[in-house]
């Protein structure tokens, strides 16, 4: 077990982001997507961009937030989640996660949306985002579109995600 040092990348972390990113993925097209959202300043929120390292300052994880919509609406894509296959099932990805979480709720963020595996995000309160009446602009199984609502008080809003145009979709 590592205590995970989280923080927002600086200017000094993007070589050791893209790596974490490639190393994550079988092809360079997620470290492409994370290239395209930093330059895309409609979808780049500073500060949401979160680094996991070891204690010496070992880039371990990855976890970016950028705005999308929902209807018109702002909201949060959590995408890419990456870790260096050495430290997966380590914790590197989920300190990257909630340290980006805690950022966009500290912001006043609300509504965080993320596709990805059902038997991964629920841990940080993710839930089918079908229970919000959202859903994604692509078919998707509803298991794997989720949602996260980071103020209960406040009104989520319904209809379809608009995804930054990094995405592609």
């Amino acid at each position: 077990m590592h205590a995970w040092i989280t923080r927002s990348e600086t200017a000094e972390d993007v070589p050791a982001i893209r790596e974490i990113v490639l190393a994550a993925f079988p092809t360079a097209e997620e470290a492409g997507i994370v290239d395209a959202l930093r330059a895309d300043p409609e979808a780049w929120i500073d500060g949401l961009s979160m680094i996991s390292t070891t204690p010496d300052g070992t880039p371990a994880g990855y976890a970016l937030l950028t705005r999308c919509h929902v209807d018109g609406e702002p909201a949060l894509a959590l995408a890419p989640c990456a870790v260096l296959p050495s430290f997966q099932r380590t914790g590197a990805g989920s300190a990257a996660i909630r340290a980006g979480l805690d950022a966009a709720r500290a912001m006043g963020e609300n509504l965080v949306l993320v596709l990805g595996h059902a038997g991964y995000y629920p841990r940080f309160g993710f839930v089918p985002a079908s229970r919000f009446g959202v859903r994604a602009p692509f078919e998707v199984p509803d298991e794997a579109m989720m949602a996260l609502a980071l103020d209960d008080a406040r009104p989520v809003p319904t209809g379809t995600i608009q995804y930054p145009a990094a995405f592609g979709v």
